[in-house]
């Protein structure tokens, strides 16, 4: 008997997220900046409450008071090492102003893998679905060594190693998260991914753009397709069936939605975004979603999730 896939769905409400997003705009503004932590929150725990596999919805626990917490640790690291950067280029001495850009440069290095993984720990144990919630058990010495080493390797290769850079810290990362007892692994390849890159971009060139759709489709896909989850050593695999014509579609219609509404179609544009990925991920139908223990403890320093967002790195995956 074939064994139907069981698909994730997302029922996010244009209308609900836009009145969240006005009310936390204005109170970012009247507060001067001072609210963006509860925003923050607020918004993605609609977010993840819209989303909703085998019949329940995931929900995110964390709150403004944690992020604000975060958000002033991370504004004062950040603020340091932006105040070296910018006092050694006013300085007028080459020698000071090099070791200012090399401090600062050195300093975003290392704040990366402490972010990822002070941003892994909170998230994931402030998710939950089913009340089972989710673990990072990752080690930030060994994330440490790896994005490290990637910079490095990156840098002296001119870029070229970032492909095998990404995929390990994805790697890394995704097969440290737990779901009470099922643990994720991820089966990227540096070099698979580096010519699907190297493909898309070459294609997208040639192609004057056509490709960019189908180019934005494999790496969806990719990053997609290669998540498994574990239990009682019985192997599941994800899969996503989205293809360059939901993407196109989606595409021009978020455009009109932006662009013909003066940026007031944002929040519909969002949604239907986040609605195009999550329902075309599937999940093999063996995996029996009955069998999912709670094993996770609580973590609520928000740190490295704010300092993720100041960097713009997303915990997309």
């Amino acid at each position: 008997m074939q064994v139907i896939p069981q698909r994730l769905q997302f029922h996010g409400e244009g209308a609900k997220f836009f009145g969240i997003l006005i009310v936390n705009l204005i109170l970012t503004i009247v507060t001067l900046g001072l609210y963006y932590p509860w925003a923050r929150a607020k918004t993605l725990q609609y977010l993840y409450g819209e989303a909703e596999f085998a019949g329940s919805r995931f929900q995110f626990h964390g709150t403004g008071q944690e992020m604000f917490k975060g958000f002033i640790k991370a504004v004062l690291i950040i603020g340091v090492l932006f105040i070296v950067y910018q006092v050694a280029q006013a300085s007028g001495n080459i020698a000071i102003a090099l070791i200012g850009t090399l401090v600062y440069f050195l300093g975003i290095v290392a704040i990366i893998p402490v972010a990822i993984h002070g941003g892994l720990r909170y998230r994931m144990s402030r998710t939950s679905w089913r009340g089972i919630h989710f673990g990072y058990r990752g080690n930030l010495t060994e994330l440490v060594k790896i994005v490290f080493k990637g910079v490095l390797l990156t840098v002296l290769t001119l870029g070229i190693y970032g492909s095998w850079l990404s995929i390990n810290i994805r790697n890394y990362c995704i097969g440290h998260i737990r779901l009470g007892n099922v643990r994720f692994r991820y089966n990227g390849n540096g070099g698979d991914f580096f010519w699907l890159n190297f493909k898309g971009m070459f294609l997208t060139v040639i192609t004057f753009g056509i490709y960019s759709f189908w180019y934005a489709k494999n790496l969806n896909n990719y990053y997609i397709d290669n998540i498994k989850l574990i239990q009682d050593d019985n192997e599941f695999s994800f899969n996503s069936t989205l293809d360059a014509g939901d993407i196109f579609a989606t595409g021009i219609i978020n455009y009109f939605l932006v662009v013909f509404t003066l940026g007031l179609g944002t929040p519909w544009a969002l949604l239907r975004q986040i609605r195009m990925v999550i329902n075309n991920v599937e999940l093999d139908g063996a995996f029996n979603p009955e069998t999912v223990l709670q094993t996770e403890e609580a973590y609520t320093n928000a740190t490295g999730d704010d300092m993720l967002d100041m960097l713009d790195i997303g915990l997309d995956f």
